[in-house]
């Protein structure tokens, strides 16, 4: 017997749970994040249980989603799955709803901010398209050369898609899946959602440089790529010199830093498969051609955060300088290794063993990766809480990760498997686990938890009964999902 957060026994039978309980446990789980969680449809990363606070990286209102995930994407994302695994038009409904919410936070410019306001006054700042400025063709007019010189200008602020941390990326690729389950459930298809679809598309496509990489943020609806005149195409290099305190420039016109163009090129793959239009196709290739370019060259065959248009790295933020990025380099590598296991072009398997032998050079005594390895020399590279740069670690901010989680026994497993044309064998799905997850399920349906949620004012309050993390239901309902699927589950 085991004691729930409710404070309700339930029994968990000794052997493995049945795919019937595991099918009751989504529909709970899915009718109280759509009916108690949910605003408009969306979601924000952290809600009070009754709904009431919400919050994503910034404080949320009843009015106000979030986009960039764990939020409302990657929520719906979660709905999707659990109607793939169980047939049940409860999760797609929930999943449709949330399409409802992103459409109507799609801006001018053709993708997602990092939320979305519902409120008419908030709403009347921002240049949605479901309700488009009458001098939206004004603010989408892109002068010569276009790219970053001219984004970084916010003349259109509160038009900007962002491709940081996955936003409008994780947006378009659920609306992408969406459509697909659809399509395949009810064999129509909605003019609305393809339209959000096909502006987005077309948005991001024509916001890639011609060397292949994306930026951070744009703000207007892109009508060619940027020129490449003044954006050429080259090969990363070092740079002859660079400052050691923060330029405060914002250069970085191609972005590795929080996976941007990683995530993009993964978006685009998804795209091109769901589609067959090898527009697509031809947009992720390019971005791996990029990643292939941004290689620095020996003594340090890794990647940076971020490069300028001459392809150095860069200075981005004051705690981000010049320097290879040992997380940034993890996920350029696994993303080489999806572009060819999506393309079979042997080109984007020719860096990694490289790369992987450098990255273990840098490996601290702990097993940790340092975030930053100063160019050329390697030492390791952190800051103090005063932000100055230094290669000791025993004064760093708490607030970002300068020493990594290192996953390079993994990535080179992985490598190795592909180079051997082997098939990676499914993760065993521990029954134990399905049972505890099971269990921990509150009796509404939600998995409470200790922390804290912020009002809309963004004072943090904690609440006795605990807090609803979309990150945390994300995360069951595809153990659960997997469960179903795997040889484990119990008839």
């Amino acid at each position: 017997m085991i004691l729930l957060p409710g404070g309700t026994p339930r029994v968990i039978a000794e052997d493995a749970p049945s795919k019937a309980d595991v099918q009751q446990s989504l529909s709970r789980a899915t009718h109280y994040m759509s009916t108690t969680i949910a605003d408009h449809g969306g979601y924000a990363w952290v809600s009070s249980v009754d709904g009431e606070f919400s919050n994503g990286e910034g404080a949320c209102t009843n009015d106000r989603i979030w986009v960039q995930p764990p939020g409302t994407p990657a929520v719906g994302e979660a709905f999707l799955k659990a109607y793939a695994a169980t047939g049940d038009a409860s999760h797609l409904k929930a999943a449709s709803e949330v399409g409802k919410a992103l459409i109507e936070g799609q801006v001018v410019s053709g993708g997602w901010g990092y939320s979305i306001d519902f409120g008419d006054a908030e709403r009347a700042k921002i240049p949605y398209r479901t309700s488009a400025p009458v001098n939206a063709a004004k603010m989408n007019q892109t002068p010569e050369p276009g790219g970053w010189e001219i984004w970084r200008q916010r003349k259109w602020k509160h038009n900007k898609t962002v491709l940081d941390d996955d936003t409008t990326s994780a947006a378009l690729s659920f609306l992408l899946r969406l459509r697909h389950m659809l399509q395949q459930s009810t064999k129509q298809s909605s003019a609305t959602l393809d339209d959000a679809i096909e502006v987005a598309l077309t948005s991001t496509r024509l916001a890639q440089y011609p060397v292949g990489a994306w930026g951070h943020n744009y703000d207007r609806m892109p009508r060619q790529q940027p020129s490449v005149s003044h954006y050429p195409i080259l090969d990363a290099s070092y740079p002859d010199d660079w400052s050691r305190t923060w330029t405060k420039e914002y250069a970085g016109c191609y972005m590795l830093n929080d996976n941007i163009t990683q995530n993009m090129i993964g978006m685009m793959l998804l795209a091109w498969q769901l589609t067959g239009d090898d527009r697509y196709r031809d947009s992720a290739i390019r971005g791996g051609e990029f990643l292939l370019r941004a290689q620095m060259p020996d003594p340090q065959p890794a990647w940076a955060q971020q490069y300028d248009r001459h392809m150095h790295p860069v200075w981005d933020r004051k705690f981000e300088p010049p320097a290879i990025s040992g997380s940034e380099s993890q996920t350029a590598i696994e993303t080489l290794m999806d572009l060819y296991e999506a393309t079979q072009d042997a080109r984007f398997l020719q860096p990694i063993e490289p790369a992987i032998a450098y990255l273990k050079t840098c490996l601290r005594t702990d097993g940790g990766l340092p975030r930053y390895s100063e160019l050329k020399t390697n030492k390791p590279l952190y800051f103090n809480l005063q932000y100055e740069l230094t290669s000791d670690d025993s004064e760093m901010p708490d607030h970002y990760g300068f020493v990594g989680k290192s996953r390079l026994d993994s990535i080179e497993q992985r490598y190795l498997r592909i180079r051997e044309g082997k098939t990676e064998k499914a993760a065993k799905i521990s029954a134990n686990r399905i049972a505890e997850i099971l269990a921990a399920q509150h009796d509404d349906g939600g998995w409470r938890e200790p922390g804290f949620v912020r009002d809309p004012d963004g004072r943090k309050v904690t609440p006795e009964e605990g807090v609803i993390q979309s990150a945390t239901f994300v995360k069951n309902v595809r153990l659960l999902c997997d469960y179903l699927g795997s040889s484990e589950a119990k008839p």
